[in-house]
């Protein structure tokens, strides 16, 4: 009978070396917590420069770019619904929504005009490849650089002779603004 109160009694107590375990991770996981908030508020995640330091040279080489290339332009090719296939063969849905990045100030009329040829070259080069293959950070950024292309292709060709105020290849970058694969 007495044995039997005596286990109660450690059943009740339970283990030490858990109830250390538990106060110690209370207690790391507490400072942890401290120091990302000290980190914090001090501002060492923050993106943006405090006053009196001078900027990254990311943000440098960005000015630079923009008085070398000139006024920036952007216009947004929006909602193209497109039929693709993943590796099996079987069909899906792409909503892709683009803005052009461009050093020609008239690009809105110049796409109004060459619309539909651009929407067509993005059908193709969409159509081109799989599901998978669009999924991928490398095959999103191949598939960038050929619209870049043969959007830069497009406008150059639909150039008039004579007309030396229009830029050629004038797109400098496309940036997905809606790339949804269902």
């Amino acid at each position: 009978m007495a044995d039997e109160a005596v286990k109660e009694e450690e059943k009740k107590k339970g283990n030490p070396m858990m109830m250390i375990l538990v106060v110690l991770i209370v207690v790391l996981l507490a400072a942890v917590g401290g120091g990302g908030y000290m980190l914090y508020s001090k501002g060492v995640f923050s993106d943006e420069p405090k006053d009196g330091v001078a900027p990254t040279s990311q943000k440098v080489a960005q000015t630079d770019e923009q008085e070398e290339i000139g006024e920036i332009f952007k216009t947004a090719i929006d909602s193209l619904v497109l039929n693709i296939t993943d590796a099996k063969g079987r069909a899906k849905l792409m909503k892709l929504s683009f803005t052009l990045k461009t050093v020609e100030p008239a690009i809105e009329v110049i796409l109004e005009d060459n619309k539909a040829e651009i929407i067509d070259s993005v059908i193709r080069q969409v159509s081109a490849r799989s599901s998978e293959e669009l999924l991928t950070v490398g095959g999103k950024a191949m598939l960038k650089e050929e619209m870049i292309d043969e959007i830069n292709n497009i406008l150059n060709d639909s150039i008039p002779e004579g007309d030396e105020d229009r830029k050629r290849n004038c797109v400098l970058d496309i940036f997905f603004t809606s790339f949804v694969i269902k």
